[in-house]
């Protein structure tokens, strides 16, 4: 059986910003969820202090959550010039390729770059900024794509699945894109289909009475077609434009578990009756993870029918570049990028304020 929470829509409970850790819906306390009040405030404070300011515009919160990749990008490369420039010549390329491979952008990507410059620049002296130039232009264009804007269903609600590996980010992703949503004036239903982690399930309840939405969470290890079903179920009832429903975590070589997948997208399609269902399978991937992201994209695309990325705690990686090879080797549009703790820092990818973030200096 699963259960549905209405939204909280107390103005006095609810704190559309997201920084209140006491604004919560009321039937979950901090006790509730593991955290006594002087946890919750403490909580509340280092919140308000990691979370970057919310003006700027896009480039500007993807420079901040681009800034440990930028600076050592930036850094190895500025070692390759000496005051008067820099001859373009091979041991040059060699020194760039070498550094670009440092951001886990991977060989491929790497090579376009350094083979990009060499054609533009080759035999000519320059200096760091025309080589960043060049690098950011062709940085751009790798990773152009046709949108990311999420697919919406034509009626009803909009279903998204999102599946990861366990600490991927995934439940947080969640709550942000929920977030990003209900501000763009679309009603959302959260379902927290990951039944065998308790803390999941609180910390999505947590993050829907934070944001104001609706969700439906199932008793330990419900199974989670049914917390999925269910939250479809409740989506139609109350005219909601879109429904997110968590899984849980795993891996991609665990068979059993994307039989799983398999099943949740089944009973999703029985409830809106159309085979488009689920509209999206968000995969989201950690920055962090670097090259294992890679195989992560590679065994979920394959078998959970993967539309799109979620690349989470870009702020907390000097790899950033790890998002061309998973552009380059999968062709899945990545749609949003995490840019920080803060509830807000979730924005719509752009590539080129993705390119001009990671090399501008």
């Amino acid at each position: 059986m699963a259960f549905w929470r209405k939204k909280n829509n107390d103005p006095e409970a609810a704190n559309p910003a997201g920084e209140n850790a006491d604004a919560v819906t009321p039937k979950v306390s901090p006790q509730e969820v593991g955290v006594s009040s002087d946890q919750s405030g403490a909580a509340q404070q280092n919140e308000e202090v990691k979370s970057p300011p919310r003006s700027g515009g896009l480039l500007s919160k993807m420079r901040g959550a681009l800034s440990k990749t930028r600076q050592a990008l930036n850094t190895d490369i500025r070692d390759l010039f000496k005051a008067e420039g820099r001859l373009v010549d091979d041991e040059f390329l060699d020194e760039l390729f070498s550094r670009l491979i440092r951001t886990d952008m991977g060989v491929g990507p790497a090579e376009t770059i350094r083979d990009d410059v060499a054609k533009r620049l080759r035999a000519r002296v320059v200096q760091l900024e025309e080589v960043l130039q060049t690098i950011t232009a062709q940085t751009q264009s790798m990773l152009e794509q046709e949108s990311s804007a999420l697919k919406m269903a034509e009626s009803g609600p909009t279903v998204i699945l999102v599946v990861g590996v366990n600490g991927s980010g995934k439940t947080t992703s969640i709550g942000k894109l929920a977030n990003l949503l209900q501000k763009s004036g679309k009603r959302v239903v959260l379902g927290a289909g990951d039944t065998f982690r308790a803390a999941a399930v609180e910390q999505l309840t947590v993050w829907a009475g934070r944001i104001g939405c609706d969700i439906v969470t199932g008793k330990p290890e419900a199974d989670p077609a049914s917390v999925a079903f269910q939250t479809v179920d409740k989506a139609v009832e109350i005219g909601a434009d879109v429904a997110i429903i968590d899984t849980a975590g795993r891996l991609q070589t665990q068979t059993n578990l994307m039989q799983q997948l398999e099943k949740i997208r089944r009973v999703v399609q029985k409830r809106m009756q159309t085979e488009e269902a689920p509209h999206e399978v968000l995969l989201v991937l950690d920055a962090t993870a670097g090259q294992n992201a890679i195989s992560q994209a590679r065994g979920f695309s394959d078998s959970a029918g993967c539309t799109g990325i979620v690349l989470a705690k870009l702020d907390g990686s000097a790899k950033g570049g790890v998002i061309l090879p998973i552009r380059e080797q999968f062709q899945l549009p990545v749609k949003f990028v995490g840019l920080g703790e803060g509830i807000e820092d979730m924005a719509e990818f752009d590539a080129s304020s993705f390119a001009e973030a990671l090399f501008a200096e």
